[in-house]
C-alpha cells in the first residue's frame, strides 16, 4: 500500500487545510475565565461562538435573497430561503447540546459572564431589524461598540427582506398598496388587509402561482423557525435558571418570554385565518 505521504508532500508555502480555515485562530478563540477552569465552560463559549458564525451566514444568505429579488429571480429567492431554513434548525437543535450540562454546571461559571448578556449578540439584532421587527432603543444599547452600532443603524434605515418582496409583487402585476411600497422603512410594517388578500389567492390557487407560493411558504417558514428557536431558548433557560434574571441585568427568561409573540411577516400568519372565508 502507498503511504499517503508520497501524494502530499509538506510544502510550508502551499495551500492547506488548516491555513485555509485559520484552525489555529479558530482554536484558540475559546478563553475560559474560570479559575480553575470549569469543563463545561468550553462548551458554553463553543456554542455561542458557533450561534454566532451561524449568524453570519444568515445575513449573509439574505444579502443573497435580496439579489435574486432584484434581479426577479424568484427561485433564486427560494433556494436562499430554503437554505436559511435548514441553517436555523440546526439553531434550534444545538440548544439540545446545551442543555446537556446541568444548572449547578452552568452556576459554576456563570458569575464570570457578568455583566454580559445574549441581548448583546449585536448580529441577531441586525438579523431581527432586516426582517422587519426593528426597535429604535435597541440600537442604543450598542452606543459603546461603534461597529455594531453602525452594522445595526445600516439595517434600521434599509427596507426590509419583506419591503423587497413587496417591490418584487408589484413589478410582476400585483396591486400593492403606495402606502406599502412607500412606508417609512425605520417603522415596523403593520399588517395590511390588501396584502393579506393577495397572499390568499395565491394560497387559494397555488398551481397557478407555484414558485410565488413556495416563495411565500419560505418566508413563513422563516419567521416560524425563529419563533420556534425563541421558545427553545425561553426553556432552556428556565431549564438553568428558573425565572431569575439574567447576566447584564436582564429579565431573563421572562423578557425571552415576552418575545415569542413577534412576527416579521404578519400576512403570512393572517392568511390562515381567511383561508376558505367567502370574499367580502
Amino acid at each position: 500500500m502507498s503511504d499517503y505521504r508520497e501524494f502530499v508532500k509538506p510544502d510550508p508555502q502551499s495551500m492547506t487545510y488548516g491555513k485555509y480555515l485559520k484552525v489555529h485562530d479558530l482554536l484558540a478563540l475559546q478563553e475560559e475565565l474560570s479559575s480553575p477552569k470549569e469543563h463545561d465552560e468550553t462548551l458554553f463559549i463553543i456554542i455561542h461562538q458557533t450561534y454566532e458564525l451561524w449568524f453570519k451566514q444568515i445575513l449573509h444568505e439574505l444579502d443573497n435573497v435580496e439579489t435574486m429579488l432584484s434581479e426577479n429571480k424568484l427561485m433564486g429567492m427560494i433556494r436562499g430561503l430554503g437554505r436559511i431554513a435548514a441553517i436555523q434548525r440546526v439553531l434550534i437543535q444545538q440548544i439540545e447540546i446545551l442543555e446537556t450540562m446541568t444548572p449547578n454546571e452552568f452556576n459554576r461559571f456563570r458569575s464570570h459572564l457578568n455583566p454580559a448578556s445574549g441581548f448583546q449578540s449585536y448580529q441577531f439584532r441586525v438579523l431581527e431589524f432586516r426582517l422587519g421587527m426593528k426597535n429604535i432603543a435597541h440600537l442604543n444599547f450598542f452606543a459603546h461598540d461603534p461597529l455594531a452600532y453602525q452594522q445595526i443603524e445600516a439595517a434600521m434605515n434599509k427596507p426590509t427582506i419583506y419591503d423587497r418582496f413587496f417591490q418584487y409583487l408589484a413589478r410582476q402585476g400585483f396591486a400593492i398598496p403606495e402606502a406599502v411600497l412607500k412606508r417609512d422603512v425605520k417603522t415596523v410594517h403593520e399588517a395590511d388587509p390588501v396584502i393579506s388578500r393577495i397572499f390568499t389567492d395565491i394560497y387559494e390557487t397555488p398551481d397557478s402561482h407555484y414558485q410565488l407560493y413556495i416563495a411565500l411558504e419560505g418566508l413563513y417558514d422563516l419567521d416560524e423557525f425563529l419563533i420556534l428557536w425563541r421558545f427553545r431558548h425561553v426553556q432552556m433557560v428556565r431549564r438553568m435558571i428558573g425565572d431569575m434574571g439574567g447576566t447584564g441585568g436582564s429579565l431573563g427568561a421572562r423578557y425571552l418570554q415576552s418575545t415569542l409573540s413577534k412576527s416579521a411577516f404578519p400576512e403570512l400568519w393572517e392568511v390562515r385565518n381567511l383561508l376558505g372565508k367567502p370574499k367580502a
